[in-house]
């Protein structure tokens, strides 16, 4: 049904303005009591076997909203309703910025994937904070915040952008993202050298504990699938030293060629992140190496690709404990986490692991003593 309706509908449309069109729908919902009872009671069915401790909390299971989707906090009970176990929202930047200029989203259809210079577009930290204190929640789900750079702000200042927005959240955030991997912020990448994010991680780990005192907030760093492998190894071990809680792997990719793209070339062609299933393989190949060498010393998040729930377990054989979606949303529709987690459970039962955490990294652990 959703696929007829993405056919004549949202294909239709330009995907910004489907996508807020999207929210605007999901927003209303939730908004109706006993609307949203029966779509989270259809949506929104809790495995017990899939049940994840991560990062000191607890979730109803693995599988959550990538950022960028929510990018200002204001529909992460909408969002839960629809079945994800974890909402990360973001980016967020210590100004308020209108992002770049439009047309900035592009469908891959044939390829499954999107092509995004949104640019970072959101209302700033300030404001973003003043509504996650707001929040009367309505479903209970964790909610992670994810930072990056303002783009006015010189590379040479960004230590102290980060460390506005961090004061300013991180007492809203079950968990705190330091996202560096972004194409679409000048220099942005830059940050991901190890030289750089020392002194930035090191910065906004400090600035969290000072700003909350009841709780350390966990900290992650996302990173690009576009890191050549010895600086994949690179940020693990830093990570490691610093006492980093995890690592998102992977966000967009600024490659075209040799994914065997399918669509046309004019869009192809359109600069900005690729996201969706062309990166798939490599998010795969960089969790793969993460987890070889950090194995179960911090928490790594899959995400990239994950269509389904076969790509969700094979990113936790790999070695992620959370895997979390967003292209396959636009393109799976309301039943896309139902999916998953059906999935996901199926796949458990007929499995040797006992649980999921037992699950968790085993094909890379087998690979690496075969």
């Amino acid at each position: 049904m959703y696929k007829l309706f993405f056919n004549l509908v949202f294909k239709r449309m330009d995907p910004e303005e489907a996508h807020h069109l999207a929210f605007r729908w999901i927003r209303l919902a939730v908004r109706v009591p006993v609307l949203r009872t029966f779509v989270a009671a259809v949506l929104a069915p809790r495995y017990e076997e899939l049940r994840t401790e991560a990062l000191g909390l607890r979730m109803h299971g693995p599988f959550g909203l990538a950022a960028g989707f929510d990018k200002n906090a204001v529909a992460i009970d909408g969002m839960s309703m629809l079945g994800f176990d974890h909402v990360e929202i973001g980016t967020v930047t210590a100004q308020p910025q209108p992002g770049n200029p439009r047309k900035r989203l592009f469908r891959l259809v044939p390829d499954r994937g999107l092509i995004n210079r949104m640019g970072f577009n959101n209302d700033g930290s300030a404001a973003v904070a003043a509504r996650l204190a707001a929040r009367r929640e309505i479903f209970r789900t964790v909610v992670g915040v994810n930072i990056g750079k303002t783009k006015v702000v010189p590379e040479g200042e960004a230590v102290g952008d980060y460390v506005t927005s961090t004061e300013r959240l991180a007492a809203h955030a079950d968990y705190l993202v330091v996202n560096v991997s972004s194409p679409n912020t000048p220099g942005l990448r830059n940050l991901q050298a190890t030289e750089a994010l020392r002194p930035l991680l090191s910065a906004v780990r400090e600035a969290a504990d000072r700003t909350v005192t009841g709780r350390r907030v966990p900290l992650l760093v996302k990173i690009a699938p576009d890191l050549a492998d010895e600086d994949v190894d690179a940020v693990a071990d830093l990570a490691v030293e610093l006492g980093l809680d995890g690592i998102i792997a992977t966000n967009t990719t600024i490659a075209r060629d040799g994914l065997g793209l399918k669509s046309d070339p004019a869009l192809v062609k359109e600069t900005g992140g690729l996201s969706g299933a062309p990166v798939k393989e490599r998010s795969l190949e960089v969790l793969r190496r993460l987890y070889a060498r950090v194995g179960d010393r911090i928490t790594l998040v899959g995400v990239g690709g994950i269509e389904n729930a076969e790509d969700a377990w094979q990113r936790i054989l790999a070695g992620a404990t959370l895997v979390q979606g967003y292209s396959a949303f636009v393109y799976e529709g309301p039943f896309y986490a139902r999916a998953v987690h059906k999935g996901l459970a199926a796949r458990l039962a007929a499995s040797p692991y006992a649980t999921l955490a037992e699950a968790v990294g085993a094909e890379t652990r087998k690979a690496a003593t075969s």
